[in-house]
């Protein structure tokens, strides 16, 4: 006798989340050898040539496809390697062909779907959503690695907040790929560096399971707060208030700050009329 449907597609979902992990891997561990491979085959090339300026050409060219590898496996898995392109898009860390491509990914991830994060809600104030919300905005103000975060007006005091929702399955699947990490830098540190790169990893490791407790972050936030509070007359950082009762591991109720993003912050400056030659508009472009 054939399984109703919705026990078929239960029975898909499973082996899905089952098998999730073994194919991330894959597709980690097929990008990663691909990106070293190519650097690999460039540091032999350059050894043939004796012009300093041509190899040096070589490998600006070589970087320029390493960062659309790089930008297309950070985009296209997402999860922790979004995180690492925001670490690796820095001057100081990366080659300035690398800089260019992932300081695009900072706010690129994909959104979780309004239902989900409806459930996710509900599960955890064990409320429904129209008794928490007047309104609920569908589209998200942002959306990074572990969270995204929602515009809403609270039912009970009529005050608009950010609403930031974690991730299903997110947290599983970083952790997957921080043992994919580990593993390479392991590999690298024997046979290509001679740097400490498991050490950091294992740092990142740490911090990240930190950024999945929202509780918390905020306690840090309200310490933060009234720090700030009690140390100046006029505070020059805004945090925002977190919402009492609205706390739980998953999902993070604060007031709604209105603000400009800050890869946006030279051009906000711009059109505010702000001298771009000035000393502030050179520090925000940096």
């Amino acid at each position: 006798m054939p399984l109703p449907l919705a026990q078929v597609q239960e029975l898909r979902d499973r082996l899905s989340d089952r098998f999730r992990p073994w194919s991330r891997s894959a597709q980690f561990w097929v990008r990663a050898v691909d990106i070293y491979g190519s650097y690999k085959v460039c540091q032999l090339r350059t050894g043939f040539v004796k012009d300093e300026e041509e190899r040096e050409a070589m490998w600006e060219q070589q970087h320029e496809i390493g960062a659309q590898k790089m930008y297309s496996l950070c985009s296209e898995l997402g999860g922790l390697f979004l995180k690492a392109a925001q670490i690796l898009g820095k001057p100081d860390l990366a080659p300035t062909a690398w800089v260019k491509r992932l300081v695009t990914l900072c706010d690129k991830a994909p959104s979780t779907p309004i239902e989900v994060v409806r459930d996710v809600v509900e599960k955890q104030f064990c409320k429904s959503f129209d008794e928490i919300f007047d309104f609920f905005e569908v589209e998200p103000v942002g959306s990074a690695s572990i969270a995204q975060v929602h515009r809403a007006r609270l039912k009970s005091s009529k005050t608009d907040v950010a609403v930031k929702v974690q991730h299903p399955g997110a947290e599983q699947l970083m952790m997957v790929d921080i043992r994919n990490m580990q593993a390479f830098a392991l590999f690298l540190q024997k046979y290509d560096i001679n740097f400490d790169l498991f050490s950091a990893t294992k740092e990142m490791e740490k911090q990240i399971c930190y950024e999945f407790d929202f509780v918390r972050e905020a306690r840090a936030m309200e310490r933060i707060r009234e720090f700030l509070r009690v140390s100046n007359k006029k505070p020059p950082v805004m945090v925002p208030r977190v919402i009492p009762g609205m706390i739980s591991r998953e999902v993070l109720v604060m007031e709604f700050i209105q603000g400009t993003p800050i890869m946006n912050l030279s051009n906000e400056m711009s059109k505010r009329g702000i001298d771009p030659a000035g000393k502030l508009a050179a520090m925000a472009k940096q």
